[in-house]
């Protein structure tokens, strides 16, 4: 496939028209339920376009009638065959992911950030479950700490403990971290589970490994491109949750929730706790993503 676009009256638009149609005939993966981005091949072409020129990425209309230079068409027209060629998903080509609004760094070290437990921070879902003694929040398996960073921008007045096993992931939400200002109120810590938290959470957030075998096994190329240590989660998914369940009462203070987050492993989880009768929560994917318990049930 050549990269060169000869046509020197080619505006924005009709660019991210060309590289969408590029996008589609490579029969890429964008989204199945998991998530790594958009949705679409346009979407993801508007985003990979505009980021390359140095566009605003959320005002498509004001850019309408800007032509592209051969030169800018030319660079493009790479970044989109690199994406094609190498599978790897469009936020590890930008170094950038957004999450409800907010920016974050991303590379080949972590996820890329897409947990719905952003959407209940945003909303407001969880915060009947708090008050005003809820003042320390632990988000395990932070990755890039995305989730981290939102719940310390949605309650100013806490504290955040970011865990995660992974040193390459602690480093990337230490960008993060920085970058939003926020080190003076989230703590990054080194953990398997829970093993170095240290207790007397108020809230706990977790978006663990809870792929099953099998899925992991029919992941596209885009999502085997992410670090294995965070999606799969066992023969049925649920392997650390088990290991969590055992040990996160003692982390609990008595009126802590627990929001959990298990993508389509509703079935699994039901199977592997059926004594357990969790809130749902509603979000944009449905009411089988993400699940709210409290010590009580865990005890």
């Amino acid at each position: 496939m050549s990269n060169a676009i000869p046509d020197t009256t080619v505006t924005v638009p009709a660019l991210i028209d060309l590289m969408a149609a590029r996008l589609e005939d490579a029969g890429l993966s964008f989204s199945d339920g998991y998530g790594h981005g958009t949705t679409n091949a346009f979407d993801e072409a508007a985003w990979l376009v505009l980021w390359q020129l140095g566009l605003p990425l959320d005002d498509l209309d004001s850019v309408e009638n800007r032509p592209v230079t051969p030169v800018d068409q030319a660079r493009v027209a790479l970044l989109l065959e690199t994406r094609i060629t190498s599978r790897k998903p469009a936020a590890y080509l930008t170094n950038e992911a957004w999450l409800m609004g907010v920016p974050f760094y991303v590379d080949e070290r972590v996820i890329i950030p897409r947990s719905f437990i952003a959407e209940l921070l945003a909303d407001g879902s969880i915060d009947p479950w708090l008050s005003e003694q809820t003042h320390r929040v632990l988000d395990l398996c932070t990755g890039n700490g995305s989730l981290a960073v939102l719940a310390a921008m949605t309650y100013p007045g806490v504290r955040v403990d970011a865990a995660d096993i992974s040193p390459d992931a602690l480093a990337v939400a230490r960008i993060n971290v920085d970058r939003h200002q926020l080190a003076d109120r989230i703590t990054l810590i080194k953990s398997d589970g829970l093993a170095a938290c240290t207790g007397n959470y108020d809230l706990i957030l977790c978006n663990p490994p809870y792929v099953n075998a099998a899925s992991m096994a029919a992941l596209p190329a885009e999502f085997r491109a992410e670090p294995g240590l965070a999606l799969a989660g066992g023969t049925d998914g649920m392997d650390f949750i088990r290991s969590l369940f055992l040990t996160a009462t003692a982390q609990m203070n008595e009126n802590t929730v627990m929001v959990l987050e298990i993508g389509n492993e509703r079935e699994n989880f039901e199977r592997a706790f059926p004594h357990l009768e969790p809130l749902w929560f509603e979000t944009s994917a449905g009411s089988e993503q993400v699940l709210l318990l409290t010590r009580e049930q865990l005890a």
